[in-house]
């Protein structure tokens, strides 16, 4: 029996890699789609180390998803390599935090593109062959940051909350077709991109986001396939998030007294010593 085939975007590093990895423990094909080559090479020897068949493969399709026509052709290819896929993991994105006033223009445009425009090319592209088959389950990473604003991501916020309505919106369209849909939830995950994050993280943000604990990319990548398995529909890893979810009006405005009053001592504590906010520096939008 061919081994299925799970597709992922975004898959040379964090929770995609993470993900991709298990998935080959499993038995899958993967096929790959990230921006940079090198990455993607490296990812997958990394990838085929886990291998459990002699007939499992894993291709890679050098792609930036914020390309509408390259992240089709990617996913194009890799179906001609391998076949429809049975998964598709949508996990690439970008988060480039900042003061609202002080983000740059392109920043929110090019968030936007990856993290929103991105999932919805790679999902046009793939959903054709999934429904043709009446089979397999599409996987949205979303955030955390989807379930309630969170100070300091103008950008990266409503971007995943966009990936979010796009989650509810086809787990109706694609019932009939007996296609399962599923959005991650994920917290703070120690991957490149939180490294990344830090750079321009105003320090407000590094205080809220400093009272719950930082996930490592395998964690989140198990509790990803846990919710997989079940067939659930909205993936929470950790209580916090999963009451965030299914308690919001309970939970969330606790969360945003609370963010206020850390947001408020930041502000004291600057009148305090007569101190300015940091100003961050955003010298590129690429980020790894």
């Amino acid at each position: 029996m061919t081994p299925l085939h799970a597709l992922i975007s975004g898959g040379s590093s964090g929770i995609g890699l993470a993900l991709a990895r298990k998935l080959a423990a499993s038995g899958h094909n993967i096929s790959l789609i990230a921006r940079r080559e090198p990455l993607l090479e490296q990812a997958a020897s990394e990838i085929a180390r886990h291998f459990v068949r002699p007939d499992q493969r894993v291709v890679i399709r050098p792609a930036d998803v914020a390309d509408a026509k390259a992240a089709e052709a990617a996913v194009a290819a890799a179906i001609a390599d391998l076949g429809p896929p049975d998964l598709v993991v949508t996990s690439a994105g970008i988060a480039i935090p900042g003061y609202f006033e002080e983000v740059p223009t392109a920043i929110y445009e090019r968030t936007m593109a990856v993290n929103y425009f991105g999932t919805l090319s790679v999902l046009r592209a793939a959903l054709p062959s999934m429904r043709a088959r009446r089979h397999g389950r599409v996987v949205m990473i979303s955030s955390g940051a989807a379930l309630t604003g969170i100070f300091g991501y103008a950008a990266y916020g409503p971007s995943k909350f966009a990936v979010r309505g796009l989650a509810e919106t086809l787990a109706a369209e694609l019932k009939p077709d007996n296609i399962g849909v599923s959005i991650a939830y994920p917290p703070d995950t120690r991957t490149p991109q939180l490294e990344e994050e830090e750079k321009t993280k105003p320090e407000e943000t590094k205080l809220i986001t400093s009272v719950a604990a930082t996930w490592s990319a395998d964690a989140v990548a198990d509790a990803i396939l846990k919710g997989i398995e079940r067939g659930a529909f909205a993936i929470t890893p950790g209580a916090t998030l999963m009451l965030m979810r299914f308690m919001p009006g309970l939970v969330i405005p606790a969360l945003r007294w609370y963010c206020d009053r850390l947001v408020a001592r930041v502000r004291r504590r600057r009148l305090r010593d007569g101190t300015k906010p940091l100003r961050a520096v955003f010298s590129a939008l690429d980020t790894p």
